[in-house]
């Protein structure tokens, strides 16, 4: 007799560069069931996928690419979310520290990562910030500008049309991107208490189809 596999409906992506426990008992605090896993197939076959990151994007790209899951994570259809470094990871390239040094990241959200311009403030940017503008893009159902979040981070996407959220820090930049079905949280959800519980069980919760229906609105 054949014992069929259960599938996780969650997964955490293990790019190798992670700290996973904690975005996996972040999840889990929720209620929700979660694996950590760099299995193609259980990517593929998840109903949300987290892509977590911290460190460089070169080293994560160069972690992911050994992992062969740079073809898998392009081409998911399923809603992805990611915190940090993945958020950066989504976009075309990252600069990391000399502007003639470019990184290329998976290209799922057509804007870049460039140094933060911080002005007179210390780097990295680490701490409690505001949001100082929000959409009613469905993963921050709940959450309003002025809400705090908790961002470690030298290296920002610039406001652009995939902004939907910004935060200041000696000059405005996205603290959250979304394209399609890929959303890009540049603060840590998992570090940022009851408002990081509640992006990420908005996304936990979100309807596919929500999600489609919002991005439809955006581009009008």
């Amino acid at each position: 007799m054949t014992t069929a596999i259960s599938l996780p409906t969650n997964v955490i992506v293990d790019t190798g560069c992670a700290n996973l426990s904690s975005v996996k008992f972040a999840v889990e605090r929720l209620g929700f069931d979660v694996v950590i896993t760099d299995d193609v197939e259980l990517i593929k076959q998840a109903k949300k996928v987290i892509f977590p990151g911290v460190g460089s994007a070169k080293h994560a790209m160069e972690n992911i690419q050994a992992k062969n899951l740079i073809d898998v994570l392009q081409s998911l259809k399923q809603p992805v979310l990611g915190f940090c470094l993945g958020m950066q990871l989504m976009t075309e390239t990252s600069t990391e520290g000399d502007s003639e040094k470019l990184v290329p990241c998976l290209n799922l959200i057509p804007t870049k990562v460039e140094p933060l311009k911080a002005e007179n403030n210390r780097l990295p940017h680490m701490g409690w910030n505001t949001l100082t503008q929000v959409s009613d893009h469905p993963i921050f159902n709940g959450i309003s500008v002025g809400d705090y979040f908790y961002f470690v981070h030298s290296f920002a996407a610039p406001i652009s049309e995939y902004t939907i959220a910004s935060c200041e820090y000696g000059s405005a930049f996205s603290a959250a991107i979304a394209k399609d079905n890929f959303i890009g949280c540049q603060f840590h959800p998992e570090r940022s208490s009851a408002l990081g519980s509640k992006i990420i069980q908005n996304f936990l919760e979100l309807d596919a189809e929500v999600l489609v229906l919002s991005n439809k609105k955006q581009e009008q």
